[in-house]
């Protein structure tokens, strides 16, 4: 029975990983496709934000690449616990009635709030993963690469460099403005 279930949950632990990998290149797009479209530079929360996605991207690659691994799981709690912080705090910042909040909402929502509601869902899908994935016990040096990993991996790191071109843009090797208007390197 060991030798038949260890295949099973192999595959399923790298098709949760790349289908987590997958969504957090979405979520990276689509915050720098509306970024471009409506002309809405980040404001340093948001930066913050994306890096955190940023960073649990990262942990669900190292899990793709190397296997399945605590250690990895734990980078994707983390970063999703400061993402869930930050996002908390800014979602915190505009709560008042009045209060039109930053940016322009999407479905009826404001991007932070959205981010809070992902990096919770990232925790709960770690623990899950945690609780599933017991692959790590029998082989922790399991590679995987095929070539949905690697195009999976390589649109994450187009998406990281194109975040960071942006955000080198919008603030330059200062600190970013509060309220973000035009870009720094581009209005001169």
């Amino acid at each position: 029975m060991t030798s038949y279930s260890t295949p099973r949950r192999e595959s399923f632990s790298t098709l949760m990983n790349i289908l987590g990998l997958a969504g957090i290149c979405g979520v990276l797009a689509m915050a720098l496709v509306w970024q471009v479209v409506f002309n809405e530079p980040p404001c340093p929360l948001c930066l913050l934000q994306r890096v955190a996605f940023v960073m649990v991207g990262i942990g669900l690659l190292l899990n793709l690449r190397f296997g399945s691994s605590p250690m990895h799981y734990g980078v994707i709690l983390f970063s999703s616990l400061a993402g869930a912080f930050v996002a908390g705090r800014q979602t915190l910042l505009h709560i008042a009635p009045l209060d039109q909040g930053f940016g322009s909402p999407f479905l009826g929502v404001h991007f932070y709030t959205w981010a809070f509601v992902l990096f919770a869902a990232l925790m709960l899908w770690t623990a899950m993963m945690l609780v599933i994935d017991r692959r790590f016990a029998d082989n922790p040096q399991t590679r995987t690469s095929s070539k949905l990993v690697s195009w999976t991996a390589w649109i994450f790191f187009i998406l990281v460099a194109t975040n960071l071109i942006s955000t080198l843009l919008e603030c330059g090797f200062g600190a970013c403005p509060d309220d973000p208007i035009s870009y720094l390197w581009l209005s001169k």
